[in-house]
């Protein structure tokens, strides 16, 4: 307790004890405020990451949008040039093509109807 001056002392005591219960609470304070930031940033960058894939999938599909566009605005033989351009490249249509070749060397035909015994 403090000694008896001009000011009461138990204005005097009242005073130290609330600094003293301030300096007291400012760790648990400091610690509640930072743990609120870090939460905070936490629900933005998800929300930033969501509006960017719902973005990049707007994007996505605008591209998407302009190449079925461009193909189907081009006539049938650039189209057919494409084809031949793209599937040249593919080892499952290059065994195709050659698979017809031999098959059309050998006369054979292939029936595409089928064929009942009675």
């Amino acid at each position: 307790m403090a000694k008896n001056t001009r000011m009461n002392s138990q204005i005097t005591d009242a005073v130290s004890l609330s600094n003293l219960q301030i300096l007291g609470s400012a760790p648990a304070e400091s610690m509640g405020m930072l743990y609120q930031m870090l939460a905070q940033s936490t629900g933005m960058s998800m929300q930033n990451l969501v509006a960017n894939q719902q973005h990049k999938n707007s994007i996505g599909s605008a591209v998407i949008t302009g190449a079925v566009s461009t193909l189907l605005s081009l006539n049938t033989a650039t189209n057919g040039k494409a084809t031949t351009h793209i599937l040249r490249a593919n080892p499952v249509a290059q065994s195709l093509a050659a698979t017809k070749a031999v098959n059309a060397a050998f006369g054979t035909k292939f029936q595409t109807t089928p064929a009942f015994n009675h």
